[in-house]
């Protein structure tokens, strides 16, 4: 797949799913633009790759979303390619969530995508051959997960605004598809007890999780034009562990 004369952003790219996003879309040509809140950790992944730049955002801020769109527009010209990848999670028991807790999930996970499409979008509209939004949601939001009540309400929000939006858009020449990963092998997963790791890991019918890499896999194949008659879709990187129509 080649991205050459594209210029994608991804968010989360620090670390985790986000940075295995920016490294595949540089690995096939791409100008991309990394951001995350965590400046120390985008500057130096951003440094690894050829032709990354790092723009330090936090998607919670409607402000920071808007300013970063006019920083992307004046000092790229543009934008093809949006992929909404940061998140954040702690497994716990509903009846133990704080408030707190819940407006920091949902500000991340939901309104973080919601929030960023909308600054990109009318730079996305634009793109020469077609816009493409990819959102990374979770299997969570699919068909729910114990101690993550709350985050798979916002990644099933995800989910519900991707197939919305698709059609929204689709006129316009922007193409809208979703990516649900399972447990995967990320900081957040690294982060995890050794006995919750290890049922995860059991439930999985391949018995292991996935590689980042593996989810990058079907975030670039979303914003490649191998999938240009495919939008408003939603697909699990879960190693068996969803099987849903």
């Amino acid at each position: 797949m080649n991205f050459k004369g594209k210029t994608i952003l991804v968010t989360g790219a620090a670390s985790g799913i986000g940075n295995a996003c920016a490294t595949a879309f540089c690995d096939a040509g791409g100008t991309v633009i990394l951001t995350d809140i965590n400046e120390a950790a985008g500057v130096a992944a951003a440094k690894a790759l050829p032709g990354a730049h790092f723009m330090k955002l936090d998607v919670t801020s409607r402000e920071e979303c808007d300013a970063l769109a006019n920083r992307v527009e004046a000092e790229l010209g543009g934008l093809d390619v949006l992929v909404n990848a940061a998140g954040w999670d702690i497994i716990q028991p509903f009846m133990e969530n704080t408030p707190d807790y819940w407006t920091d999930i949902m500000a991340i996970n939901f309104m973080g995508p919601v929030q960023l499409t909308r600054a990109m979008l009318p730079m996305l509209m634009k793109s020469t051959d077609g816009g493409r939004i990819v959102n990374v949601a979770s299997d969570a939001g699919r068909v729910g997960s114990y101690g993550e009540s709350v985050y798979a309400g916002a990644k099933g929000g995800v989910i519900a605004f991707t197939k919305s939006l698709a059609r929204e858009v689709v006129r316009k020449r922007v193409r809208v598809n979703c990516i649900c990963p399972g447990p995967t092998d990320t900081p957040l997963f690294a982060s995890q007890s050794d006995k919750m790791r290890e049922a995860l890991t059991n439930a999985i019918p391949m018995k292991r999780v996935a590689k980042p890499s593996e989810v990058a896999d079907g975030v670039v194949y979303f914003a490649s034009d191998r999938a240009s008659f495919v939008t408003g879709q939603v697909l699990s990187v879960s190693g068996g562990l969803t099987m849903v129509d």
